[in-house]
This record gives structure tokens, sequence and C-alpha cells, in this order.
């Protein structure tokens, strides 16, 4: 028999007697000093300014144009109308005029925006059946409790797609028209479809399948949102195919913005018409729009942006400013650190006891 080892006594826990446990494995310790330090950060300060000047050039690249129609001209009248619930199903269109000065040159970007609608409340992100959007027959006629109280309507009927998101969606819609002359005003064609991410098209939002049924049939026994005017099978009537819970409209709707004032993109310039093969030409135009959507009960505001976008985006000047900030932050340590070292000398021999 051999002999165990006594693990007994105040020295049981002691690590043992290595080089790694006991940390006496070589190692590098860096020296910091003036030398390697203050080069450090003025090349720091460098990158971040060209990163800067270089990310701010390409904002300042993309053209937009920016249009708040809440009030503006006769959809005064309209917004007046939206006032009052009861005038929900009645319908009020205007036009809005305005000028492009320089022409749009590229792919253009149509977007809705709209100005503290907050989608980012618990509750109201809560508000859905991911079930249900999945196309999956039984969610479709038994939506779950989180769609409360947007899961039936007052006769009890399921309402499809259910919850909070859904029931506020945006239903405006814009016609684009140029003004070729003054006697000839051509429609600004628009790709309806491809606006959405491919995990929500192909993943995330899919129709019930149910054999040898239309989809008015598939979704037989359901209502439409209270503040529908259309039923989910029946969105876009120009394309069949983009009917249902895979509607792009409604999918882009339902990936909530994080802030009280954001854009949503509604369409994308078509640029197979010659007139528009470089983009939006420089001329008048006018907006013709089915206006839907009230904002008084919220105090918000709605607008449309047209946009031209580069790989970084659109026009946010935020990160270009951070860089430049940061960069001068860095120049100015620097700068102090300098003067330190040059005022009490690299030995620090001229610094007072």
């Amino acid at each position: 028999m051999g002999k165990t080892k006594d693990k007994s006594g105040p020295l049981a826990r002691r690590p043992d007697n290595s080089a790694f446990k006991q940390q006496r494995l070589p190692a590098w310790s860096p020296m910091l000093t003036a030398n390697t330090v203050l080069p450090f950060f003025y090349l720091l300060a460098v990158i971040c300014m060209l990163l800067g000047v270089w990310l701010l050039l390409l904002v300042q690249s993309t053209q937009e144009i920016k249009l708040d129609y809440t009030d503006l001209g006769n959809c005064n009248e309209c917004f007046d109308l939206r006032r009052n619930v009861s005038n929900a199903v009645q319908t009020c269109s205007c036009r809005v005029e305005f000028s492009i000065d320089k022409s749009l040159k590229g792919d253009v970007f149509f977007y809705y925006g709209l100005k503290n609608f907050h989608q980012n409340l618990r509750r109201y992100m809560d508000s859905r059946d991911d079930g249900q959007t999945l196309g999956r027959i039984k969610k479709l006629k038994n939506p779950s409790s989180y769609c409360a109280p947007f899961d039936k309507d007052n006769d009890g009927v399921p309402i499809a797609p259910c919850g909070a998101i859904a029931n506020s969606m945006f239903n405006d819609s814009f016609t684009l028209n140029y003004h070729l002359s003054s006697s000839r005003i051509v429609p600004v064609p628009l790709l309806r479809t491809g606006l959405t991410w491919y995990t929500d098209k192909n993943v995330k939002f899919r129709n019930p399948r149910a054999d040898n049924l239309t989809l008015a049939e598939v979704f037989e026994g359901t209502r439409p949102p209270l503040y529908w005017q259309k039923p989910v099978y029946s969105l876009d009537p120009h394309d069949p195919n983009n009917n249902g819970f895979i509607n792009e409209d409604l999918i882009v709707w339902m990936r909530e913005a994080a802030f009280p004032n954001f854009k949503k993109l509604y369409g994308i310039l078509n640029r197979a018409d010659p007139i528009f093969e470089k983009g939006l030409p420089k001329g008048n135009y006018t907006i013709d729009i089915s206006y839907n959507f009230p904002v008084q009960h919220f105090q918000g505001r709605k607008g449309v942006v047209l946009t031209t976008l580069t790989w970084f985006g659109g026009q946010n000047h935020f990160l270009p400013i951070a860089y430049l900030v940061t960069s001068s932050l860095i120049l100015l340590t620097a700068v102090v650190l300098t003067v330190a070292w040059w005022k009490f000398g690299k030995d620090g021999k001229n610094m007072k006891e």
C-alpha cells in the first residue's frame, strides 16, 4: 500500500509550487514612456480625423429632400377631418407640390416618416402574434392573448393580423408625379417590393397554406384590424403576390423603430423608364396623397423623404462627427502630454519634489 498524501492542515489549499500556478512564467511588460505613448496618441488622432473627414464627405455626397405634409397646403382639410375618429372611414386626398433644384442621381429611395410615434413601448411591442404571422393555421383563428384587446372584434371574431402594431399600421398612400412640361405630367414609377429584409420576407412572415383555396378563402372567418380599410388579403390590388402576411408594407411596419422619430421605406425608383434612367431629374413634382393616418392624438407629424444612399447609408452625421470629436480630444490630450513632457524633462529632473 502506498502512502497517501495528508491534505489536512493550514497549507492544504496552497497551490502547487509550479511556474504556472506561482506566476513565475516569463512575461513581457511594456515600458510606457513619452517616446512610445505620444506617437501613438498623435497617430490615433490622425486616423480618427481622416476617418471622420472621409465619412463626412461620404455623407454629404448623398442628396435628400424632406417634406412635412401634415397640414401643408390643402392637406390641412384632411388634417382637420382626421381629428374626429368617427370620420376614419371617409376618404380624403390632397396634393403637395415641390421642386428639385439638382437632379437626384442613381437609386432614389422614397420614405414616409413619423414624429413622436413611440413604437418602442414594451406593451406595444409585445402586442403581436408571431405564430399567426408565421402562417400557422391554428393561430389564425386563435390569436395570442398578447394581442388583447386587438385579438377579436366586438362580435368575437378573431382579427388577422392581431395586435396593436398591426392595428396602427401606417396607411397613407402616395403617387409621385413629374411635371415634364406645363401640359405633360408623368407618374414616377416606384418599386413596391424588395423593401424588406430577407429573413423577414422568407422566414418570419408567411401566409397560411391551404390546398386549393384562395387567399381570401383562407382568411375567411377572420376580420381585419379595427382601423384598417382593407382586409389583409387585398392590401395590394396591383400585385397578388404581395398580399396577406407577406405584404411588404405590413412587414416594414411590423419591424418596430427604436426612436419616436423615424422613417420607413415606401418605395424605390424604378429606373427602367428612360426618363428616370439616371435618377430623378430636376424640375417640378407633385405628390398625390391618400390621407388616412391621424397624428393629432399623439401630437405627431408626418412627412416624406426622397434620398439617395451610399454604402454607408443616408444623411446621418453622427458617426463622422463622433470621429472628429474623438480626434480632437485625443489630439488635445497628446498636446497637453507633450507640453508636460517638454517642461519637466524626459527623466523628470525638472519636477519639484
